[in-house]
Parts: structure tokens; C-alpha cells; sequence
């Protein structure tokens, strides 16, 4: 290692050995709590729980039977602000702090180009926020998947499990980081440039989860029944709260229309309005993968545009 990457190495290395330790301890914390939830399965307590979304309950007591889960969502929610955590003390310092100072004008002096100078910093910076995404979603899955989908565990569509995990946690923060070098890049401060990296990639981190929210770009399947048979349980779905009834012609009307369970008087009821099936909206469990990448050409896409326009931008502002 020697030059510019030699460098980039000893203005990052502080970051790169935080991040080892960081990794160390969620992994040593995620073992611990694992090994706990696996003795409270093998129990036996939970054996008369059937899978679904319905609560299992303690018998004698009523009381819902759950996992100590908490934990798990906690680091769920890391990896879900990882880009706004990377873009902040990572990214925007990436650049900034040589602009700030002026130190890059002497790195460029010794004969090293713009882009030498960018891509040293950006690959050993990427290839570290991979390494740690990647292994703090592994680490989530690797802990979430005794309890998965289990009405005492955690869901797939729960925020902490389907923006937590998989491949969207690595694509998010390579978009923090090139969220932040762009801005680190742009501003004359690094506090400023901290301060709008915060901004933007917070902003698209929620509205990320607003589209899952509303299924924007993941729409949720139509599932109809008659009403003389109750309707298929919902198990894993991720249900949208929108239930209704269906008219021969296609039409859909509110579900109070007819406000009774799978009987002769939903049936009556629906043959004198016309109805001919009910209907809700739910996305199947498969859709966590759908979903998930989803989010990984979004994030990842605007990791490599604003990369790009970084490059474009070298010559101008260094």
C-alpha cells in the first residue's frame, strides 16, 4: 500500500477500526440474545403456537406469549439509519475536510490526479461501508430467523425486519456515502456539509418508508371470497386495511355495506346489494423480496448517479 491509497488508509484508518469494534460488539450482543430466544423455543412453550399472525397465549392466563424481540428491532433500526450515519461521519469528511483545510492542493502536488486523489478515498471508503452492511444485515437475519414470521417473533413487514435486513441495508449506505461526498464536496464546511447530509439522507430514508407504507412501488394483491365461506386466513400477508365487497361488474364498496361475518346473513345481504365476492388487499410474504429489491435499484441507482456527478464535478471544485 503506498501513494495516495496509503494515505487515504491513514486519514481513514480511526473510522475503519471504529467500525470493526462496532461490528465486533453487535455481533457478540446479537449472539447473546440469540442464544437466549433459542432456550426459550426449545422450551417447549411455544409448541402449542400455530404460525400466523394471531397472538399465542400463555394457557390458564390469556396473556400473549411473546419473544424478547426488542433487541432485534433495535438493530433493525441501526441498519435502517446506517446511511444517515455513514453519509454524516463518513462521506461528508471524505472529501470536505481536504477542501476545508486546503491539504488537497499539496496532495496534488506530489503528482497525484484528481482522480487519484477521489477514487483512493471513495474505493476504500465503499468497500468498508460494504463490508459493514453487509455484515450487520447478516448478523440481523442470522438472529431474526428462529422467530421469523411467527405471531410471538417478528414479521417480514415489520420496519425493523423488511427495512433492516437483506440487500437494501448495503445499497442504503453506499448512498449515504455518496450522498455525503457529493455534499462534502459542494459545501466549504464540513459542519455544513454534515448538516445537509443529515438532511437529505434522513429525508430519503423516511420516504423510503412511506412508499412501503402506502405500496407505491410494491402494489399489494387483490384476494376476493364468497360470503357464505369464511375468507382464507391471512397468515403472512401484510395486510393494507383495505377490505370491501364486489359487484358483478367490478365495482368495489365499503365492507359496512354488509357489516357481518361469513354467514347466511352476509350471504343475504350480499345478493340483495348485488355482491358477488369480498375482497381485501395484502402483499404476500414473497413480496419482502420484491420489496427489497426494490429499494436496492433506488438507493443503489442514486449511490451511483451522485458518484457520478462527483466525478464530474472534480475538476471544477478542486
Amino acid at each position: 500500500m503506498k501513494g495516495s491509497l496509503w494515505l487515504a488508509w491513514r486519514q481513514q484508518r480511526m473510522l475503519a477500526g471504529v467500525s470493526a469494534v462496532f461490528l465486533a460488539a453487535a455481533a457478540a450482543i446479537a449472539a447473546y440474545h440469540r442464544s437466549g430466544m433459542l432456550d426459550e423455543l426449545h422450551s417447549g412453550q411455544f409448541d402449542h403456537c400455530a404460525p400466523g399472525p394471531l397472538y399465542c397465549t400463555r394457557p390458564g392466563t390469556g396473556l400473549p406469549l411473546l419473544l424478547d424481540v426488542e433487541p432485534l428491532q433495535y438493530l433493525g433500526a441501526l441498519n435502517i439509519a446506517l446511511p444517515v450515519l455513514i453519509g454524516v461521519f463518513w462521506g461528508a469528511p471524505l472529501l470536505g475536510r481536504d477542501r476545508e483545510l486546503g491539504t488537497h492542493r499539496l496532495v496534488l502536488t506530489q503528482g497525484v490526479s484528481r482522480g487519484q486523489w477521489f477514487a483512493s478515498r471513495f474505493a476504500l471508503a465503499a468497500a468498508t461501508t460494504v463490508a459493514l452492511s453487509g455484515l450487520l444485515a447478516g448478523v440481523f437475519a442470522w438472529w431474526w430467523r428462529p422467530a421469523a414470521d411467527r405471531s410471538y417473533g417478528l414479521f417480514w413487514y415489520d420496519d425493523a425486519a423488511l427495512s433492516g435486513s437483506g440487500p437494501r441495508v448495503v445499497a442504503a449506505a453506499l448512498f449515504g456515502l455518496a450522498a455525503g461526498t457529493l455534499l462534502g464536496l459542494l459545501a466549504r464546511r464540513v459542519l455544513a456539509a454534515m448538516g445537509l447530509t443529515l438532511l437529505v439522507t434522513g429525508a430519503t430514508t423516511l420516504l423510503l418508508e412511506w412508499t412501503h407504507r402506502t405500496r407505491l412501488l410494491v402494489p399489494p394483491h387483490t384476494y376476493t371470497s364468497v360470503g357464505i365461506v369464511p375468507k382464507p386466513a391471512m397468515g403472512e400477508k401484510w395486510s393494507t386495511g383495505h377490505y370491501g365487497l364486489i359487484t358483478a361488474s367490478g365495482r368495489r364498496d365499503d365492507v359496512m355495506n354488509c357489516p357481518f361475518p361469513s354467514s347466511d346473513r352476509l350471504r343475504e345481504c350480499m345478493d340483495r346489494h348485488g355482491y358477488v365476492a369480498r375482497f381485501y388487499e395484502a402483499n404476500p410474504a414473497g413480496d419482502y423480496w420484491t420489496f427489497q429489491w426494490t429499494d436496492t435499484a433506488v438507493l443503489g441507482g442514486l449511490a451511483v448517479l451522485l458518484t457520478v456527478i462527483t466525478v464530474l464535478l472534480l475538476r471544477r471544485r478542486v
